[in-house]
């Protein structure tokens, strides 16, 4: 039996204009595999040029959020407006009238999914947010109904297409990160404020929802430890390279003995690590069960067309099942007091210290890092000394966070020379 299924799009930017151009162009394709009728019945933007090139008829533009929710054909409404404020305003009152919400937004489902879940529970609707992350590769239908099987122990993901495409025009092509940024812009990929991405806040957002589904357990984004990108030097990748590994700025989930630990910086990763070959826009989040052992997930992170894909999976997915899901934690504000999140997490680490080309500075500086129990695996130096300084590549063996700042500040302060890189390396 055909069931008739009507969808308000709130923000026809380029996930939105995607969103309505998919539903309006495979709207047979979806009656004949799904049996579901799903009709665009409203659609609400400032921008009516925009309006007119995305070919919208005009008798279903609406004037207002007001209007929108008035329609008793609505009952699917799809936010793609982004922000925290018109959109999370708007979501609240589709919510509060018993709509179902479709949203692709981030920072609203990581900041306030507590909030809005509340509102869609009392009012027996839906909240669906798999375009959130990671565009168009299904994470979140993957972790709610593909390997719900499992204790998830760990999941790393590269879930930001700007930064990877980034560090892809650095490593292949030996561009400086000022260079590779510009291009970024100049393609699209980059705002012209690129703050939320190449600082990790995107990022950030993204593993706070996905680590909350995988280890069913709410994880805020004020407990994720957070760098970015734009102090990584070219150099660095190249001799990261001569050492067998890649840089890729990671999104790491990990549910250990002593706790969870999340966290987002750059990572040198092995060369032969599946994450290590997604390149350019590309996204992945590799994934690792108690019962599955390993999963990857591969695909477009960005874009129109990928990102609608998430987003129309969201419509069909609500329209063809008449129970809701919810959360498999108690979703809050803040995290359960009974959860121990790790901050002086243990990892690897590649180090670059420009240091004094005289005897004995070699030694002084092995002393320092045996002092804070730090174990070297490698040691080189690259190139000759220039000024009377020498760079030396260190990656040691799996240690403390704390150990190694430490290290770094006694280093500093000892006048052997500067730790000019410090790179966090999974293994």
């Amino acid at each position: 039996m055909t069931k008739k299924v009507g969808v308000a799009i709130l923000g026809l930017g380029v996930v939105g204009g995607g969103t309505y151009q998919t539903l309006v162009e495979h709207h047979d394709f979806y009656l004949e595999t799904q049996q579901v009728d799903i009709s665009v019945e409203m659609v609400l933007d400032k921008n009516l040029e925009r309006l007119k090139d995305l070919g919208v008829p005009q008798e279903i533009i609406a004037g207002s959020i007001e209007e929108v929710l008035a329609n008793p054909n609505v009952d699917i409404v799809v936010e793609t407006i982004g922000g925290i404020g018109v959109a999370k305003a708007f979501v609240t009152a589709a919510l509060r009238d018993g709509k179902t919400v479709v949203t692709s937004n981030k920072e609203l489902i990581c900041k306030f999914s507590h909030e809005l879940e509340k509102i869609a529970r009392r009012n027996r609707c839906g909240l669906y947010y798999e375009a959130s992350c990671v565009g168009g590769v299904p994470i979140i239908r993957t972790l709610l109904d593909g390997v719900q099987a499992n204790k998830i122990q760990s999941m790393m993901g590269i879930v930001n297409g700007t930064t990877n495409y980034i560090l892809t025009k650095m490593t292949y092509e030996g561009a400086d990160y000022a260079d590779a940024l510009k291009e970024a812009q100049r393609l699209g990929y980059a705002e012209a404020n690129p703050t939320a991405d190449v600082d990790g806040f995107d990022s950030m957002y993204k593993l706070s929802i996905l680590s909350s589904m995988a280890f069913h357990t709410k994880i805020p984004y004020t407990k994720i430890f957070r760098e970015g990108i734009s102090q990584i030097d070219v150099k660095d990748i190249a001799f990261g390279r001569e050492l067998g590994y890649t840089l890729k700025l990671l999104a790491i989930g990990k549910n250990t003995d002593k706790g969870i630990e999340v966290r987002v910086h750059p990572t040198l990763i092995p060369n032969a690590h599946p994450l290590a070959s997604v390149n350019d826009s590309f996204n992945a989040v590799y994934l690792t069960g108690d019962a599955v052992d390993d999963v990857m997930l591969y695909g477009r992170g960005a874009g129109a067309l990928p990102t609608a894909s998430a987003v129309v999976s969201d419509v069909i997915y609500a329209a063809t099942h008449s129970d809701v899901k919810y959360s498999t934690f108690k979703n809050t504000a803040t995290a359960d007091s009974a959860v121990k999140f790790v901050s002086d997490f243990s990892s690897a680490y590649y180090i670059r210290v420009s240091a004094e080309d005289r005897a004995g500075v070699l030694a002084k500086i092995s002393g320092i890092f045996g002092k804070y129990g730090i174990s070297i695996v490698e040691l080189a130096q690259k190139g000759d000394a220039v000024g009377g300084k020498v760079p030396l590549i260190i990656i040691t063996h799996k240690t403390s966070e704390n150990s190694v700042k430490r290290a770094v500040e006694k280093i500093n302060a000892a006048g052997v020379g500067e730790v000019q890189s410090v790179i966090r390396v999974e293994k």
